[in-house]
């Protein structure tokens, strides 16, 4: 076995959130974890494909981002997921990670 360097092992209770939806006939089904861990953006799964991105609702206006990680298959999708996840997902100052 190979020798690896320990960088952390935390626990901690996390909030989650699951959201489901429907939008013009396709339907949404959205794990959020919300940490302390990765600068406080959640980390938010699509429980249909298992994709998964740490995401704020300023990483949101980005259509062509969600499009491309969620494997949308039209920009019209990506659209209405980035006005959902601008309402659902908290904003997030800066700060520092925690461990």
């Amino acid at each position: 076995m190979e020798h690896y360097d320990h960088l952390y092992d935390v626990s901690e209770n996390a909030n989650v959130r699951f959201l489901g939806f429907i939008s013009e006939g396709t339907r949404y089904d959205f794990g959020m974890v919300f940490t302390h861990k990765f600068y406080g953006k959640p980390l938010v799964i699509c429980m249909q494909t298992g994709q998964s991105t740490l995401l704020s609702s300023e990483d949101a206006v980005n259509p062509g981002y969600l499009q491309k990680i969620f494997r949308l298959d039209s920009e019209n999708e990506a659209v209405a997921l980035a006005e959902f996840f601008q309402e659902h997902l908290p904003t997030i100052p800066f700060e520092e990670n925690q461990y």
